[in-house]
Formats: C-alpha cells, structure tokens, sequence
C-alpha cells in the first residue's frame, strides 16, 4: 500500500498555501488541519511566538526573514519534509521543523507530509 498511497499523496486535498502577512499560529492551524501534523516556526534557536506575523518575527529574530515576497507556498502531501522546510527556508528565510500532531515528535526529513499524516515514519 506504500507506493498507492504515495502516488495518492499527489491527489489528495491535502493542500495549502503560506502567505507571509498571516499570523504564525494561523498558518500553523490550517496546515494541521490540512496535513494533521504540526509545523513549528522558530525564532533563532527557540520556538517563535505565535501572534507574531512573517513581518513580526522580522524585528525578532537576527536572521532576515523575506516578508516583501509575492509568492505563496504552496504546500502539498507528496512533498518531503527536507522540501517543505527548504522551501520556507529560501522564500522567507524562516526555520521550521515539522512535528507530528500533538507536536512532540519530530518527523524524519526523508518522509513526505502524505506519509507522516499516516504515522509512516
């Protein structure tokens, strides 16, 4: 059922976009709504706060994160985590690290968001 399901992952409505004027905590509600998994903004080091915006956690954190950028990222489930969090890292300039749902464990880089949503790692 693995390689189904991994095609499958190319079609499911498993599916959103970052926008960089949405709250942190928004962003994170609707990909565990989408993806039943927990995406963790980070400020340096420790977790960022999350009513803060992209544009927000601009003036906290020492890295300089793209808040003028017009691109959306789209997010879907046959990604792997190595590329979403890559993703976010090159048009933002964020960190972010993908958890399970109740965001204790941290998912391998290797699996895709299609698998994690399935407890496959």
């Amino acid at each position: 059922m693995g390689i189904l399901n991994n095609l499958l992952d190319n079609f499911k409505k498993g599916e959103m976009s970052i926008a960089p004027n949405k709250k942190l905590k928004t962003i994170s509600k609707e990909f565990k709504e989408a993806f039943d998994l927990s995406l963790i903004f980070y400020k340096g080091n420790m977790i960022a706060d999350s009513n803060l915006t992209l544009a927000g956690l601009n003036r906290k954190t020492s890295k300089d994160v793209n808040t003028t950028s017009n691109i959306d990222v789209k997010i879907k489930a046959s990604m792997t985590i190595e590329e979403l969090e890559n993703m976010i890292d090159l048009e933002y300039r964020t960190t972010v690290q993908i958890k399970d749902i109740d965001g204790k464990v941290l998912i391998p880089n290797n699996k895709t968001l299609g698998q994690a949503a399935r407890g496959e790692y």
